[in-house]
């Protein structure tokens, strides 16, 4: 059997890691413009500044999400929208949701 060219295709759709967003310093490069590759570092965002079943106010996510771009607001409005933290309606508290779409199912805890 010989190797066919489009055997790199399928490398294509393995999705990215996240890690090479980040600079050495652990800050954002830049916030994906491609939904999919979004996604993906918003649910990493998620996990990694949010702890499950516990309410934040709107400063302490500014705070948690100016650790990683100085672009706070637009990280909060997708994490928002795309149903990885919900809002109270008077915009005072945020909590981290459970997606059912993610693969892994309920996420777990953060330390």
């Amino acid at each position: 059997m010989t190797s066919h060219p489009s055997r790199p295709a399928e490398a294509v759709r393995t999705p990215r890691p996240v890690a090479d967003l980040f600079s050495a310093d652990g800050r954002l490069k830049a916030i994906p413009r491609r939904p999919a590759r979004r996604e993906a570092l918003l649910a990493h965002l998620t996990e990694s500044l949010f702890a499950p079943d516990r309410d934040y106010r709107e400063p302490e996510v500014n705070q948690a999400l100016l650790t990683v771009h100085e672009d706070f607001s637009a990280l909060r409005r997708y994490l928002v929208i795309g149903g990885f933290l919900a809002r109270t309606k008077d915009g005072s508290a945020y909590r981290r949701q459970q997606r059912p779409c993610s693969p892994e199912g309920a996420a777990p805890a953060v330390a």
